[in-house]
This record gives C-alpha cells, structure tokens and sequence, in this order.
C-alpha cells in the first residue's frame, strides 16, 4: 500500500492482529472531513509489569558474591536480580519457593529485602544435589550472621531457618510399606494423614495398636512387620477403647459389614488404604 505522500509502505499488522487490537481498543478509525481514514492509537493499560532490562547486571556479578562469602560454586545468580523479581511479584509477607535452589540466592534476596523495608518474607528452597548444606545453606548462615573482613564485612541480616533432609521412603516400589522406615514413622503417618495433626506419644496401656483417639474418633494400627494381621472378633476384643467411628487399619478383615456399621468400625487395609501425598 501507498501512505500519503505517495511512498510504497507495508501493513504493520496482518488482517487478524488488526482486528484483535481493534478490539482490545487499541486505537480506533475515524474518518477526516475530507473523507479519508484516519487511524488514531490509543493508550491503553498494562496488565503486565514490565521488568525492566537486566543488561546493566554483569553476568560475574554472582561469582563475585560468593567469593566474597567464601563459597564456591559455578553458575550462581547475582542477587540483585532477584530481589527485583521479588520486589516486582511478591509482597512484604510473601513466602518465596525456589525448587531449585542452587547456591541460594533466592534466600540471600529474601533476607536482604527483609532487611532493607523490614518485611516478613519468607522462603522455601528445595535442593537435592549433595551440595545442599555445604554451599546452599552454608551461604544462608552466613547471610544471616554476616560475612568477609574489615572494611569488606558486610552485616549479618538476621533471622533463622530450619534444614530438613529426606529419609527412607514410607512406600517402596512394591507399594507395600518399607519396614526400614521403622513402625513408629509408619504409626505416625497414619496418623498424621486421619487427623492433620502430630500424634502425641502412646503409653500403649490399653493397646499395642492405639495410636490415639481424635474428636471422638479412636484410631487403631494393627500391623506386625513379620506377619500379616486379621481384623476379627478375637482381635477387637483386644482393643479396648471405642469410638465413633472406631477405624481400624490391619491387613485382613473377617467382620462382617453388617457388624462394622451397627458398631461405628471402619475397617482399612494395610498398605492400600493408608492416604499417599
């Protein structure tokens, strides 16, 4: 097409992107006294936030900051550049995950704002190399505690955190329950997983298979790790505090259903009932 000074052009938008930006209000087509068309653009809001240019962030910046902490690692992110991420999509109570935490940079920019407009942020990093403790949370105590030397010290910005590593898992590949979990862990699970509370200790007086009793509902184990257990009239003998329900984990069941329900049992089976997360 020719604008109006005669000169060959180009359409700057296709046919389909005219009409969705003509749509969105993006300008609009009105029409002049002398009978010409004319396009008028429009300011239009942005939902988005723009998150500026990073360019004017060395690349080395990251490297130099660990040397500085006294810690090495390869490829770790300046943390300036994520503070300004965090400052542009999170708030001052926000709490912050990184499933790939690294050399922890996304703590060291959590702490720092924290320590820079007095927020409540807080941070989650998950890491499963080997390096976890001895660099990722290592640069995290010495965040918080201060690091370098006289005129390169740099102040500590407080705070805490708690280091959790994973243990045995509760299933093995078979779905049955892993014994080298140990029947304490399972018994605490099963727990956990009823009630979404911690299960308080059991002095076993009443029963090797109590594991407690919760907003009148009374939760029994009943699992050896050495043989298979049956839920039948000879076991509920056994177990003497009744609940409503009464919910029984064990391998087998011979109770009739009928039965169950006039008593308020619930009979589950080891391992298939046992919730999974």
């Amino acid at each position: 097409p020719q604008d109006a000074s005669g000169v060959e052009g180009f359409w700057e938008n296709g046919i389909e992107t005219a009409r969705e930006r003509l749509s969105n209000g993006e300008f609009r087509i009105g029409k002049s006294r002398s009978g010409t068309y004319k396009i008028q653009q429009l300011e239009v809001a942005q939902d988005t936030v723009n998150v500026g240019n990073y360019v004017d962030i060395p690349s080395t910046q990251g490297i130099s900051e660990m040397k500085a902490l006294d810690v090495e690692f390869d490829t770790p992110k300046p943390v300036k550049l994520i503070e300004h991420l965090l400052q542009l999509s999170s708030d001052k109570d926000s709490i912050v995950l990184d499933s790939f935490a690294g050399s922890g940079t996304t703590a060291h920019a959590v702490q720092n704002l924290n320590k820079q407009d007095g927020g409540d942020r807080k941070f989650i990093l998950v890491e499963m190399m080997d390096y976890a403790d001895s660099i990722t949370a290592e640069r995290v105590k010495r965040v918080m505690k201060g690091y370098g030397k006289g005129k390169k010290a740099v102040e500590g910005t407080g705070g805490a955190f708690d280091y959790y590593t994973l243990g045995e898992p509760l299933f093995n590949e078979n779905h049955d329950l892993n014994e080298a979990v140990g029947t304490e862990r399972i018994r605490e699970y099963v727990w956990y997983t009823e009630t979404r509370s911690p299960m308080s200790p059991n002095t076993k007086d009443n029963s090797p298979y109590l594991l407690g009793t919760h907003e009148g509902m009374v939760l029994y184990f009943v699992y050896e790790p050495d043989r298979l257990t049956t839920l039948d009239h000879d076991l509920l003998a056994t177990l003497p505090v009744k609940g409503t329900p009464t919910i029984i984990y064990a391998d087998n069941c011979l109770l009739p259903k009928k039965f169950m329900e006039q008593h308020g049992i619930v009979f589950k089976k080891i391992p298939r009932d046992i919730s999974r997360f």
